[in-house]
Formats: C-alpha cells, structure tokens, sequence
C-alpha cells in the first residue's frame, strides 16, 4: 500500500476506533504519523500492519506491555524463542485464570441451587456466602445496610 492513509482508513481498514490509535500512538505502540501540509497525521501500509498485529496481540490476551515487548521483538528481528517464552507466560497466566473462574463458577452455581429465590432476603445462600467472603469481623457480626 503506496498510498497515505489518513487516520479513518487506518482505523477502518485496522476495525479500529480513531481514538484507539490515537491511544496506542500516546502509548507509543504506533509510531508518531507523518503530517500533511494541513496538519492531518498521514500513515503509511507498514502503520497499518502495526495497528493489525497489535490488534491481533490483544485479541490472543497479551496486555499492552506485553504487546510493547512483542513488538520491540519483532522489530529489531529478534529470536522467536522470546516469544515463544511471552507466549508459554500468557498461556500459564490464562490457564491459571480459567482455573480461578472454573471454580468461581462452581461455587456460583452451587449458592444459586440452594436459593429458593423467593422470601426475605434474611438467611438467603448468596448473600451469606458474599458477607462471609469479606475480610472483618467474624460471621454473624455484620450486617448489611
């Protein structure tokens, strides 16, 4: 792509919103664009792959410094056993976050087995596991407002 772009074909061209590449430039994951006579930031075909692959990193989990690091990688054509390296931590890290979310969900459900959902909301399953999983006083001392 000769052709300069402007920031709403990037955007679009990237499924984009402006301000998301406005943030990723403040960010400094993008590259400060170059500027028309008129003052309108202009980007160019490699810009575009940029906003993708960063597009791309996000929508795999990496965060942002994570995408920074990736890219750094990728542009001084580094060794692809540090990806590797980044992408086996995310792995680990999401792995470990599923666990946590496969249990949440279990004990939700349970607690939404065992409500009748139907009276005061006094002695109900849910509330009590929610009062209860809050650090202070011991159970039966709290009360909520």
């Amino acid at each position: 792509m000769s052709q300069s772009l402007t920031i709403g074909r990037l955007a679009r061209a990237a499924g984009v919103k402006l301000d998301t590449v406005r943030y990723y430039e403040r960010r400094a994951l993008m590259p400060e664009p170059q500027r028309s006579d008129a003052g309108y930031r202009m980007y160019s075909g490699e810009d575009l792959e940029r906003l993708r692959f960063i597009r791309g990193a996000k929508s795999l989990g990496f965060s942002l410094d994570e995408i920074r690091y990736l890219l750094a990688v990728v542009d001084s054509e580094g060794d692809r056993a540090e990806v590797r390296a980044l992408a086996a931590g995310r792995l680990e890290d999401m792995n470990r976050q599923l666990a946590e979310m496969q249990q949440a969900r279990a004990a939700l459900a349970g607690l939404v087995s065992a409500c009748s959902g139907h009276g005061s909301v006094r002695d109900c399953p849910i509330v009590e596991a929610v009062v209860a999983a809050q650090p202070g006083p011991p159970s039966g001392t709290r009360k909520l407002k």
